[in-house]
């Protein structure tokens, strides 16, 4: 389950959406009565009301009361839920899982470089992803399509890497995920790594990428260049 709703809703309300989404729900506000839906769900009329506010308080859909019914729109938090529901089934009924995702090469803040050459990541990146990577992160910002579409990563199997702890301060754990850096040109590098913090959907329209080498020089790829990244389970 997405980690946008895994402690505000279940598999019940997660029905609720799937329904919503056929009846048109991605496109716009669509009306629909909460007898209708009980209707559907072979439910009560409160049942069905209880749903439609729970996933309206995990901010998975908006509702607008009317005199004979209601007007809902599903979030892009809540198109993001489905397609992580998308990708566990695909994992089930497909054996070559992998998620796309396209954007532009971006200059990034220079955090990344301090944060992988720390001794207590660094070490566990050559361990378990088998090679030390270059001082510095690949940073691209993502295409508004594949924003929604990065949620299908946390379907993906990772590989963590551990927080841990020196005399001064706590680090996080992250996780990382196998990926291919496609330029338009046609050009791959497959040794990389997508890097995120754990547990967060902090800053979910932008991927850092590690790697043995420095992927800007490489790939010859410079701001603005245009790439798709191929994210997998781990190897």
């Amino acid at each position: 389950m997405s980690l946008t709703t895994e402690s505000a809703v279940g598999h019940d309300e997660l029905a609720v959406l799937k329904l919503l989404a056929l009846e048109g729900g991605l496109e716009g506000d669509v009306k629909i009565s909460c007898s209708h839906l009980a209707d559907r769900l072979d439910a009560s009329n409160q049942t069905a009301s209880r749903r439609l506010q729970r996933l309206e308080s995990a901010d998975l859909l908006e509702r607008d009361t009317v005199s004979d019914g209601q007007w809902v729109a599903i979030t892009d938090d809540g198109e993001r839920t489905l397609h992580a529901e998308y990708e566990d089934y695909r994992r089930i009924f497909e054996s070559d899982s992998e998620v796309e995702l396209d954007g532009t090469v971006t200059s990034g803040m220079g955090e990344g470089r301090h944060y992988i050459s720390l001794p207590g990541y660094s070490r566990q990146f050559e361990d378990r992803l088998g090679y030390e990577p270059f001082p510095g992160t690949l940073n691209v910002d993502l295409r508004e399509d594949s924003v929604r579409r990065r949620s299908a990563v946390s379907s993906l199997e990772p590989v963590p890497i551990d927080g841990w702890e020196d005399d001064e301060r706590t680090y996080g754990p992250a996780v990382c995920h196998p990926a291919t850096i496609e330029t338009a040109d046609g050009d791959s590098y497959d040794r990389a790594h997508v890097i995120a913090p754990e547990r967060t959907h902090h800053d979910d329209d932008q991927l850092e990428v590690i790697a043995p080498d420095k992927l800007r020089e490489e790939l010859a790829l410079e701001d603005g260049d245009r790439v798709t990244v191929s994210v997998g389970d781990r190897r």
